[in-house]
């Protein structure tokens, strides 16, 4: 990779390591990637949008890819009444970044709420969107908790998506 992307240069600013991990840009299913990369799926993170009904801060959310986001849950600990997953379309008008390259570290400048999936905090280290397709970050939890913000929230599940 020859271009330093921002998330690169707010993870040096702030001192925390990290390993870019490339793999073809067409890909945008985290499991998917995880395969691709030989890596378990719960070391994978992707990055979701939601987005409170009745408008407000949206919400970013790092959830591993074999887990699905319960937003009953989540609107709990987020203290709305109902939160509701962005469509594609309106996750990237949010963001200014394309679906598959949302990044949280790409989105600090923005001050949303950041929650992460109480499991990360059994691992040392996560691969997270770079802010570009085809481009993950493999960093210490502990470092990018730091960089973004983050709240550790039991917002996932195994299984299916829950939406009740």
């Amino acid at each position: 990779m020859k271009t330093k992307l921002n998330s690169m240069r707010l993870l040096e600013q702030h001192k925390v390591p990290y390993e870019v991990v490339e793999f073809d840009d067409s890909m945008r299913d985290a499991e998917a990637i995880a395969e691709a990369l030989g890596i378990p799926p719960f070391m994978v993170y992707k990055t979701l949008v939601a987005e409170p009904e009745g408008g407000g801060k949206p919400v970013l959310v790092l959830l591993a890819a074999n887990r699905h986001l319960h937003l009953k849950r989540l609107a709990q600990i987020a203290g709305v009444k109902k939160i509701r997953m962005a469509a594609h379309k309106d996750a990237e008008a949010l963001t200014g970044l394309k679906v598959g390259g949302i990044s949280a570290l790409a989105l600090t400048h923005k001050n949303w709420p950041v929650y992460l999936d109480q499991p990360a905090m059994e691992l040392e280290h996560i691969l997270v969107s770079a802010g570009q397709r085809g481009v993950d970050l493999r960093v210490p939890v502990t470092g990018l908790m730091r960089v973004v913000r983050a709240r550790i929230a039991e917002v996932g599940e195994d299984g299916e998506e829950v939406e009740s």
